[in-house]
């Protein structure tokens, strides 16, 4: 079985399900995980975790996202996106600098609306499931952070942007907000994500350059060790006569390791023969290293 992760690029008219199927057909094994969903027709960076590595997925799906996105003024849509039915179509009779107001507006944190057509569940039922009978319900607003928008370039009556945002943020939602603020509307025409979780598009491979590697019995190429998601954790090594200890899943002991530790709060832990065993939390009622997330 291989555990790590592997940087996708999704590619349009795939779900990040249908990532996940094919990997399974590809690399043949069956754990296999995603680490956060993206809407068919975006394309871009898709971590994806494969046996062990799958520990790491709720963790990854946290962190900050990067995306390129266009939007039309003047259109809405059932979906908030372009492939949706029209629903209004207004003029659009705005400047740039009104544009570049309204949309530097909403960088830091705002309450934003969820769409529709989203798979949120509301009452045990998900929110497109509710859109595709024809219902349209109130949504409470989440909060969410737009760290940064870079790159606006303007060309009415579409717009481009990169955004930097935080979790659970609809890039859909955000076009949305743009073109209410405007009194236009807006919806989505196009969206990549750039990077997810310290993944970049630079170092992303497609479904058809992964099928090439398994052919050529080169994917550990493109897996990515667990242990590097951790890059910025002190790592200790525990000394041999612990090792039972530490196989067995057991909390460790400060004198358990091969090196002093001081104050550290969270900790790389490996063997001596240098595999990587996990992630242990420090518990001061313990006076222990407790497993947080086992690799091994």
């Amino acid at each position: 079985m291989i555990n790590g992760i592997l940087n996708v690029y999704k590619e349009p008219g795939f779900t990040s399900h249908d990532v996940v199927a094919k990997l399974r057909g590809i690399i043949k094994q069956k754990k296999i995980g995603h680490t956060g969903t993206l809407d068919p027709q975006a394309t871009g960076v898709l971590p994806v975790c494969l046996g062990k590595a799958t520990k790491l997925c709720d963790m990854l799906t946290d962190k900050k996202k990067e995306y390129r996105a266009s939007f039309r003024l003047g259109l809405k849509t059932d979906t908030e996106d372009i492939w949706g039915t029209v629903t209004e179509e207004s003029e659009v009779n705005i400047s740039e600098k009104q544009v570049e107001d309204a949309v530097f507006s909403f960088v830091g944190d705002y309450e934003q609306v969820p769409p529709m057509y989203s798979a949120l569940k509301v009452g045990g039922k998900k929110l497109y499931e509710l859109a595709r009978e024809g219902r349209v319900i109130e949504r409470k607003t989440r909060p969410v952070t737009i760290f940064e928008i870079n790159d606006l370039r303007i060309d009415l009556p579409d717009i481009h942007m990169t955004v930097v945002c935080s979790k659970g943020t609809y890039i859909r939602s955000l076009g949305r907000d743009i073109g209410e603020k405007l009194g236009c509307g807006a919806c989505m025409t196009a969206l990549e994500r750039t990077a997810a979780s310290g993944f970049y598009k630079s170092g992303s491979h497609t479904l058809e350059e992964i099928e090439e590697l398994m052919r050529e019995n080169r994917i550990m190429e493109a897996v990515i060790p667990p242990d590097q998601i951790f890059s910025d954790l002190p790592e200790r090594t525990v000394k041999k006569q612990h090792a039972k200890i530490l196989y067995n899943g057991n909390p460790l002991k400060k004198d358990c390791f091969t090196m002093p530790v001081g104050t550290e709060q969270r900790l790389k832990i490996y063997d001596e023969d240098g595999h990587f065993i996990g992630i242990y939390d420090w518990k001061d009622q313990k006076s222990m290293y407790f497993p947080d997330k086992i690799f091994y």
